[in-house]
């Protein structure tokens, strides 16, 4: 995201934009990559309901909220573009609120990779990810990147823990 500073996270946590609404696609190739054609948006603010809801040492990642969002709510799949923008806006939000803060930075990318679009970065999200216990790996040479070792250990299940 640009422009951080100048922003209103926490207005555009709450703007729905419609949402939640479902859509049939039509693309072949999307249909059997998603394993159907009934797509879910859920608006930003059910987002940032599930991050608050991953305890101190758990984390959860963006694929496992949309596989939630899609059970819960009957769809296929959860549509993957704006579940990436808005675990980035709920975690700007959270930075701008005195209280009522998310843990946002339990909250990890695809196989555990630490989300560069958070508040502070990579560096922000690994000190808070090591204060919690857990071990960050640095991957990659020129294209480095950084993951939560082992992190399908600590992974919160949203199914059983919320409703069960």
């Amino acid at each position: 995201m640009a422009n951080e500073g100048r922003k209103d996270f926490n207005a555009m946590l709450h703007d729905s934009k419609g949402m939640p609404k479902f859509k049939t696609i039509l693309d072949r190739k999307s249909i059997e990559k998603y394993g159907g054609d009934r797509m879910y948006f859920a608006p930003p603010i059910a987002y940032d309901t599930v991050m608050k809801q991953i305890p101190w040492g758990k984390v959860i990642t963006v694929s496992k909220i949309r596989e939630h969002f899609a059970k819960q709510s009957g769809a296929d799949f959860t549509e993957p573009i704006t579940a990436g923008s808005f675990v980035a806006i709920a975690a700007w939000a959270s930075a701008q609120r005195d209280a009522d803060k998310t843990p946002y930075w339990r909250t990890l990318k695809a196989n555990g990779e630490l989300n560069n679009k958070y508040p502070g970065g990579i560096a922000a999200q690994k000190e808070k990810l090591e204060e919690e216990g857990h071990t960050i790996l640095q991957k990659g040479r020129k294209n480095i990147r950084y993951f939560v070792k082992e992190y399908e250990r600590f992974l919160f299940d949203l199914d059983t823990q919320i409703h069960g």
